[in-house]
């Protein structure tokens, strides 16, 4: 391993290595082009001090292979290529300059736990926003089928659900040409940096956890595992895994992503910097720390039988809840039978009336209309009105969501062949993440 000295002043980049030759190549040509004198000198400096090096470890996948310098073009660090170079073996710097974060796609992760069937609290509050984020950031969306055990499930459904969930997800237009799309047990390194990340976390900030309180509660202590009070590391994993930028939550799913930020702050405390340098890392931030990104509508999608509580797989009543594969029957029958109120007109925002803003909020996000459009339209309505406008509204924008899911599971090789690249995409960025936690934490190299 080759390690570059700090030739550059301050507001250079030092990461960045070149093969002698090609380097010589350039700077010919760069001379020509009047480079200056100083910037020249730098990268001569530089070039001679670092030769190539091709890899990291035995595995392939850990690999890292210098870009070629052709014409006039030196790829820095920051810079939006295919290839990149540094002169450590551990991943890229996870805090990005201000004068490169123009230039890259900030990275995204995001997921849903394949226990009982999508409802329209997963689509609205998650999936659809994961359609449109694709398009601006760096997006893996995976199917969290190890969050799905913490408590009693059915051993048999859940290879099924994790297709049917992954199959859901393309349907609902996640395009995989834009996102990576993986089960999450199939990428180890989620359960590697579990167990790294549970040593560094306090047991008193796991007790605070509220669900855990009342999952707990209700289940009694006999029937719960060590896994649900130890599933916010697990999902602390599978943000930090990634060295994700932004993590899409709704309101009350807040507290686990401080959990988040404040372990990625204590780890980066207690192993990173000039202590991690020393053990012949690169120094610095191990981990990025995400920031929450909450949709400015439908980030909570509450139960049609009581507009307080956030519709939920759990719920008892299957009544609760339109699920995406639901028959036009189905939909039908829930929203006739959905809990209303008595007052007149229909409004948003009346906390007096939660059903009511609850339905309306639906119904403006499936169709595409501003919060003062639907307004506008239903405020002189009546619930025996609105009721056949909403129904209606949903099974307009389910069914072709069902005709695609039902054409997706037709062909099994393809959504296996998605798991599988996705998967393998994954894993390149977050088997480099676990050997820098490895290595920052003291770890014997494996050879």
């Amino acid at each position: 391993m080759f390690k570059c000295p700090n030739v550059f002043p301050q507001h250079h980049n030092p990461l960045v290595s070149y093969p002698k030759t090609e380097l010589s190549e350039t700077v010919s040509s760069s001379t020509n082009k009047k480079m200056g004198r100083s910037l020249l000198s730098h990268f001569l400096n530089l070039s001679n001090a670092c030769p190539r090096f091709t890899s990291y470890g035995n595995s392939s996948k850990l690999q890292r292979t210098l870009p070629m310098i052709h014409q006039n073009h030196l790829p820095l660090v920051g810079v939006n290529s295919n290839h990149r170079c540094y002169c450590s073996v551990s991943a890229p710097e996870p805090t990005v300059s201000e004068s490169s974060s123009t230039s890259i796609k900030r990275r995204i992760v995001s997921g849903v736990q394949p226990t009982g069937s999508i409802h329209l609290g997963n689509y609205l509050g998650a999936i659809k926003n994961w359609v449109s984020l694709q398009d601006t950031y760096e997006t893996l969306f995976f199917i969290v089928d190890l969050h799905a055990i913490t408590l009693p499930y059915d051993v048999q459904q859940l290879s099924k659900a994790t297709r049917d969930t992954a199959a859901l997800y393309l349907a609902c237009g996640v395009d995989t040409s834009k996102a990576s799309v993986f089960v999450q047990s199939h990428v180890r390194a989620h359960v590697e940096l579990m167990w790294l990340l549970g040593s560094a976390t306090p047991i008193g900030w796991l007790n605070r956890m509220i669900q855990f309180k009342e999952k707990s509660r209700k289940a009694g202590d006999e029937n719960v595992g060590v896994a649900l009070l130890t599933y916010p590391v697990l999902m602390a994993s599978d943000i930090l895994l990634y060295q994700s930028d932004l993590v899409p939550v709704g309101e009350d799913q807040k507290q686990h992503l401080e959990l988040t930020r404040e372990l990625a702050e204590r780890v980066n405390h207690l192993y990173g910097g000039r202590k991690w340098k020393k053990l012949g890392g690169r120094g610095g931030l191990i981990f990025k720390v995400p920031e929450p990104l909450i949709p400015p509508a439908g980030a909570r999608v509450m139960s049609l039988t009581d507009g307080l509580s956030k519709m939920s797989k759990s719920a008892t009543s299957d009544l609760s809840r339109i699920n995406l594969l639901d028959s036009k029957d189905a939909i039908a029958n829930k929203i006739k039978r959905c809990k209303t109120d008595s007052f007149p007109g229909l409004e948003f925002d009346n906390p007096d009336r939660p059903e009511c803003n609850n339905l309306l909020s639906i119904y403006q996000i499936i169709t595409n209309k501003t919060k003062e459009e639907v307004a506008q339209e239903c405020q002189s309505m009546n619930w025996g009105t609105f009721k056949p406008v909403l129904t209606d509204a949903l099974i307009d924008h389910l069914q072709p969501i069902q005709a695609r899911y039902e054409e997706i599971m037709s062909d099994t090789g393809y959504l296996d062949q998605v798991l599988a690249e996705g998967a393998s995409k994954a894993a390149d960025i977050a088997d480099v993440t676990v050997s820098n936690v490895y290595q920052a934490m003291g770890f014997l190299k494996r050879r």
